[in-house]
C-alpha cells in the first residue's frame, strides 16, 4: 500500500512540476511578445520537451514572420506609391507647363498663332499619352485576372499598329522591315492587348531608336530590333522597370511605363518578354505560350 501511495505522490508532484514549467514557459513567451518591438526579427524559443509546446512555438513564429512580411510589403508599396506619384507629377507638369507657356505667347499677337497652337496640341497629346499609360498600368495592377486569350493572327494587329504610327515613323526616319516566316502565323494572345504590346514597342523604337525597325518571327517568338539612338544606353536588366529611363533627360520620353505595360500584358497572356543588346541594336523578344503547353 505504501509503495503505491508513494508512487502516486511522486507522479502527482511530477505532474504539478510539469504544469508549472508549462505555465512558466507560456508566461515567458507572453513576456517576449509584449516586450519585443513589432519591427524586430526576434523569434520565440521553447526549452520544454514535448510536441505541444514546440507546435505552439512554431505556430506563433509562423504568424510573426507572416506579419513582418506583410509589414515589409506595405512599406514597400508605400515607397513605390510615393515614387510613382513623384514621377507622374513631374511628367504631367512638363507638357502642361509647355502648353501654358505657348498659350501665354498667343497674347503677343497673331503672327505665330498657328505655330504656337501646333505646339500646344503636341503638348496636350503628350499629356493624353501619359495619362493613358498611367490609367492602363493602374488597371492592370488592380485587376490580377489573366486576359482572355485565343489563337490570334500575329500580323494584322502589327499592320494596324504600323499604319497608326506611320507619320511618327516617317518623321523619325524609321523604316519598318517585317521578316515573318509565315504570314498566317498565330499566337496565343488577346488580339486587342497584342495590338497594345505592338504599339508600345513601336513607340519605344521611335523615342529611343532610328534607322530600320526589324520585326521578325519564328515559331512562337516575335522579335523587335532597332538601332540605338545616339547617347542611348539602356540597361536590359532594368528596361522593363516602371519609370526606367535610359537617358537622364526626362520629359520627352514618356512616363517610362510603356515597356512595363508590355511585360505585364505578356505575363497576363501566359507569355514572357526579354531584352538584350546585340552590338548597336536593341532586341526585345516576345515569347508566347500555347494552351497545349499549359498544365
Amino acid at each position: 500500500m505504501l509503495p503505491a501511495l508513494t508512487l502516486t505522490i511522486i507522479a502527482l508532484v511530477a505532474a504539478i512540476l510539469r504544469l508549472w514549467a508549462y505555465r512558466s514557459q507560456l508566461l515567458e513567451m507572453a513576456r517576449v511578445l509584449e516586450e519585443t518591438p513589432a519591427e524586430s526579427n526576434l523569434l520565440l524559443t521553447v526549452q520544454m520537451s514535448g510536441k505541444a509546446p514546440r507546435r505552439l512555438c512554431q505556430a506563433v513564429n509562423t504568424r510573426l514572420e507572416e506579419g513582418r512580411r506583410l509589414r515589409l510589403e506595405a512599406l514597400k508599396g508605400e515607397r513605390e506609391l510615393k515614387y510613382t506619384m513623384a514621377c507622374i507629377s513631374h511628367d504631367i507638369r512638363t507638357p502642361l507647363a509647355g502648353a501654358k507657356g505657348y498659350l501665354q505667347l498667343l497674347d503677343d499677337g497673331p503672327d505665330h498663332w498657328k505655330e504656337y497652337l501646333d505646339v500646344v496640341q503636341k503638348r496636350l497629346a503628350e499629356l493624353d499619352g501619359l495619362l493613358d499609360e498611367l490609367f492602363l498600368y493602374t488597371r492592370l495592377l488592380n485587376d490580377p485576372l489573366p486576359l482572355e486569350c485565343r489563337e490570334t493572327a500575329a500580323l494584322p494587329p502589327l499592320w494596324d499598329a504600323l499604319a497608326e504610327f506611320y507619320p511618327q515613323l516617317e518623321a523619325a526616319g524609321i523604316q519598318p522591315e517585317l521578316r515573318f516566316d509565315r504570314e498566317d502565323m498565330t499566337v496565343w494572345a488577346s488580339q486587342s492587348e497584342l495590338g497594345r504590346v505592338y504599339r508600345n514597342l513601336i513607340t519605344n523604337a521611335i523615342r529611343h531608336g532610328g534607322g530600320v525597325l526589324t520585326v521578325s518571327a519564328q515559331a512562337e517568338e516575335i522579335c523587335f530590333s532597332n538601332p540605338l539612338g545616339d547617347g542611348t544606353a539602356p540597361d536590359p536588366n532594368h528596361l522593363f522597370d516602371r519609370f526606367y529611363q535610359s537617358s537622364p533627360a526626362r520629359g520627352k520620353d514618356g512616363a517610362g511605363l510603356g515597356l512595363a505595360i508590355v511585360q505585364e500584358l505578356m505575363e497576363r497572356m501566359g507569355g514572357q518578354v526579354s531584352a538584350q543588346i546585340m552590338g548597336d541594336r536593341l532586341q526585345i523578344k516576345l515569347f508566347f505560350s500555347h494552351p497545349n503547353n499549359k498544365v
